[in-house]
């Protein structure tokens, strides 16, 4: 897991009746005060998906309100969520959007005890991990969206991988595959940042195979300068710059059973100890800037904006914010493919899905409100307001040269003829921590790359039960 930064945005809100949208403190603080009192275990359906005849047209139902919690908070994030809410009630005026918006740490906090109110949301976004998805399917929280996949070709309009991430059994063991459960608004990648003026000034192109980009590494040190800026106190940061090292080695199939803690992988193998192996080597090898394990991300990723390192391993989340400091002179790029894999492969994926609730009031017009604000037109509401469109990402590039038209580009490329590879602390709901403290060790040489995977292996093994 990781915060999303947004780019905030000089574009004009559309007015927004207030009497129709609620939103606010109050409401929020209204919300908040009544699951927090509601009894647990209420947990009861008032609708289930087996049981509700599906139907694309909503404008003759009753007047009624639909209440949706999101954690788009920040600049562009929130102001296409009022865009598309206010085109959805100026379409549809029987229904009425109580939207209730928290940041994405309040909203963890908040949304598993009121799923199990009598206040429950009709629709929530919900965290795609096991720690969280992942819990409430089992639970009967959540209607699957399957119902409603043909009847607004949903299956057409996303990629099956960028649909996996949304998908568990019924029962909640197998991640991946299985039923929907959830439509994401926007996509991202974890890719390589560099300024093409200090490349320059070093005499180098931007690598076009892995190997060559393992060379460059040495080449930069040579020169004195710092290759890879990394600031990895917080422990999830070298998640980032493993899992593309990891995406260099490992086959793509593997790394998706691995990260979705899906039963017959393993992690003890030797492209897994390949992987390691050269992370490990990267560090003894004094490629990252002095003192990594020990530095704040964001002092990092700043120290790279004002002109330190010469790459930068990290999420097109921070595309806006390097771009905001150094405009034109940075690029944003997918690592390069390896001759053992061929492929371009790297961790992405998407933003928190949006899903219905079993105690939505009706899932029609739930199911309704998620199409409104995933298809093709909310796609373009979206690219507006500096968002990365999950779908047709590339369409939405212009012709300039910005680090926001790469980031679309590069997600559009990994999504069609790439390797979409899942965060790995998607794995197990502890998995973060385990996985964050092994980087640790591997990368302060404290660990050998067996030992490494060993920890990453029992811990899999212990959630899988194999």
């Amino acid at each position: 897991m990781r915060p999303r930064t947004t780019p905030s945005t000089s574009m004009g809100r559309i007015s927004i009746t207030r009497r129709r949208l609620l939103i606010g403190s109050g409401a929020l603080a209204t919300l908040g005060i009544l699951t927090a009192c509601a009894p647990g275990g209420g947990g009861s359906s008032t609708a289930s998906a087996g049981t509700v005849e599906v139907t694309t047209d909503i404008s003759g139902l009753p007047e009624q309100t639909l209440t949706v919690w999101d954690q788009e908070t920040r600049g562009g994030q929130n102001e296409q969520m009022e865009r598309l809410n206010a085109a959805f009630m100026e379409k549809y005026p029987n229904i009425t959007i109580n939207r209730v918006s928290q940041s994405f740490d309040d909203l963890q906090t908040t949304l598993r005890l009121a799923l199990t109110g009598d206040d429950a949301p009709d629709v929530v976004q919900a965290n795609n991990g096991r720690n969280t998805m992942g819990q409430f399917v089992p639970a009967g929280q959540l209607i699957s969206l399957d119902p409603w996949i043909s009847a607004y070709g949903w299956d057409q309009s996303y990629s099956p991988d960028i649909l996996s991430y949304s998908r568990y059994s019924e029962d909640g063991t197998i991640f991946g595959e299985g039923s929907l459960w959830g439509l994401p608004q926007v996509g991202e990648a974890v890719g390589i940042y560099y300024s093409p003026s200090r490349l320059q000034a070093l005499g180098l192109e931007p690598p076009t195979t892995w190997e060559t980009f393992g060379k460059q590494l040495q080449t930069i040190k040579d020169a004195g300068q710092t290759p890879l800026m990394l600031g990895n106190v917080e422990k999830w940061p070298a998640l980032h710059v493993f899992g593309p090292v990891q995406g260099a080695h490992v086959p793509a199939e593997q790394i998706r059973d691995l990260g979705f803690g899906n039963a017959g992988a393993s992690w003890v193998t030797d492209e897994n100890l390949a992987a390691a192996t050269e992370l490990q080597d990267w560090a003894k090898k004094g490629y990252f800037n002095e003192g990594f394990n020990g530095l704040d991300y964001d002092t990092v990723w700043q120290d790279f904006a004002k002109g330190t390192g010469i790459y930068l391993m990290a999420g097109s989340w921070l595309a806006p914010d390097l771009a905001d400091v150094l405009g034109d002179d940075v690029v944003f790029m997918l690592p390069p493919a390896s001759s053992e894999n061929g492929k371009v492969a790297s961790t992405g994926g998407t933003g928190l899905p949006f899903a219905i609730t079993s105690a939505a009031k009706d899932p029609n017009v739930a199911a309704a409100y998620i199409d409104f604000i995933t298809n093709a037109d909310a796609m373009q509401v979206l690219a507006d307001t500096g968002n990365v469109p999950v779908n047709d990402t590339s369409s939405f590039a212009t012709d300039d040269t910005s680090v926001t038209n790469d980031v679309m580009t590069a997600f559009d490329s990994l999504t069609s003829t790439g390797e979409v590879l899942p965060y790995l602390d998607y794995a197990t709901p502890t998995f973060d921590q385990v996985l964050g403290d092994a980087l640790q060790g591997l990368l302060d040489g404290k660990s050998t790359p067996q030992q490494f995977l060993e920890v990453l292996e029992a811990a899999y093994t212990e959630f899988t039960g194999e």
